[in-house]
């Protein structure tokens, strides 16, 4: 790769950056004033010709920003048009894109556990989705026990570099990441995530490495599923 290189893709604006700008022109555009309410999330992506997902990532960004207000139930309202180019720029990356490279990533490692797991990595994961279990009625727990899972399943596989790569993409759940499951995340996924757990678990415990790709893609595309339709 060249130097040249380099510079360009270091300097491409994220996706939801661009799509933020979108929503902005289109404000101005149709005149809508501050504590008015834009358009459905449906219609602004098809005036937009975005996907829901980037336009969701889009208005979390302006939410954080203080340029929109994200309110459940009731839409997207302007607040104050404030200046978000230089405060989005440490944002970090979309959580579409995370899940992107988790979906990538994560159900290789899980078929890799299964195959070489030992007894002890095996009780570690259990541990992990026994707290899960015994704290769900606590949220403020979430975080934490589900990244205790996923970190479990990559020591199972016994190659650090593994751990490595999923410690850095749970370090890129920024405050985009956080809002959206602030507004978002259901009582009904977080149920089905630990059904998701316990068959990842169980196809693990089998070492059946098939079941074990195939039940973590589930689990990741559910939840990339949820928090992009709502």
């Amino acid at each position: 790769m060249t130097p040249q290189t380099k510079k360009s893709t270091a300097s491409e604006p994220r996706l939801y950056r661009i799509v933020a700008e979108k929503i902005q022109a289109l404000i101005v555009e149709e005149k809508i004033a501050i504590g008015e309410r834009l358009p459905s999330e449906r219609e602004l992506a098809l005036k937009l010709s975005v996907s829901r997902a980037s336009l969701r990532e889009a208005l979390i960004a302006l939410e954080l920003t203080g340029f929109v207000e994200v309110r459940g139930g009731s839409g997207i309202y302007v607040t104050e048009k404030s200046d978000t180019q230089s405060t989005m720029q440490e944002i970090g990356p979309g959580p579409f894109e995370v899940l992107s490279a988790r979906r990538m990533i994560e159900p290789e490692i899980a078929a890799m556990a299964a195959r070489v797991a030992t007894d002890r990595a095996i009780d570690d994961i259990l541990k992990a989705i026994r707290e899960m279990e015994s704290e769900h009625e606590n949220r403020g727990s979430d975080e934490h026990n589900d990244r205790a899972f996923h970190i479990a399943i990559a020591h199972a596989t016994g190659n650090s570099a593994m751990v490595g790569v999923v410690d850095y993409l749970w370090a890129q759940r920024g405050r985009l990441w956080h809002r959206l499951t602030e507004h978002f995340q259901t009582e009904e996924l977080r149920r089905e995530a630990l059904a998701d757990h316990r068959r990842v678990f169980e196809a693990i415990v089998a070492h059946d490495p098939t079941n074990a790709r195939k039940a973590m893609r589930s689990h990741l595309e559910r939840v990339t599923r949820v928090f992009s339709r709502g």
